[in-house]
């Protein structure tokens, strides 16, 4: 799936900002009144903003020099939106990738984690995302990639365990298949294996 297949067009704000109007008016709120009168469209308009992602490039280069050891961006900064309550996740992702015959563009990393973060999601569900797009548009000889996350749907309600987090891993080819390769990205993503 291409970048501009991900970035949504289809977005009713106007009826964003009405749902979010109805729904302060529905947990006894008044809409109208002096503090809330703009909350509607800030609210719409932030979870608009918290789900579009950013089009890019995926700027790749020849690996003329045959690099064959691991590429690995640490503490990539993500944040989502819980698709069960809606509620933020934010945390790290760490992607790193055995290069195949195209070398990837550094902040490409970053841009994937977050084209895939844009969403309402679930960690498991973004990890693999982010761990399949990277295997198939840059045919490397592995992909892994590991995210830690703090849910706000566990910190503030429910359990309300604050500071808990989450980790999830996805490991494609030699990553997945080779012990070494797979100890290697774990001990250098400071997650244990």
């Amino acid at each position: 799936m291409s970048v501009s297949e991900l970035v949504r067009g289809d977005i009713d704000l106007a009826a964003a900002r009405r749902a979010v109007a109805d729904l302060l008016v529905a947990l006894g709120r008044d809409p109208g009144s002096e503090h809330l009168a703009d909350t509607p469209e800030r609210v719409a308009d932030a979870y608009v903003e918290m789900l579009t992602p950013r089009e890019f490039n995926m700027t790749t280069f020849p690996n003329e020099e045959g690099y064959d050891e691991l590429v690995l961006a640490r503490d990539i900064p993500v944040q989502s939106l819980c698709r069960h309550h809606m509620l933020p996740f934010h945390g790290v992702a760490h992607v790193g990738y055995l290069p195949g015959t195209r070398i990837l563009g550094l902040s490409k990393l970053a841009r994937v984690v977050e084209l895939f973060a844009r969403d309402f999601q679930v960690q498991e569900r973004l990890t693999k995302q982010v761990a399949d797009w990277l295997q198939e548009n840059l045919s490397p000889m592995g992909v892994g990639v590991v995210i830690e996350a703090e849910h706000m749907c566990m910190s503030v309600r429910g359990v309300r365990a604050m500071g808990s987090r989450t980790v999830t891993s996805a490991l494609k080819g030699t990553l997945r298949e080779d012990a070494r390769s797979r100890q290697e990205f774990f001990a250098l993503t400071g997650v244990a294996a």
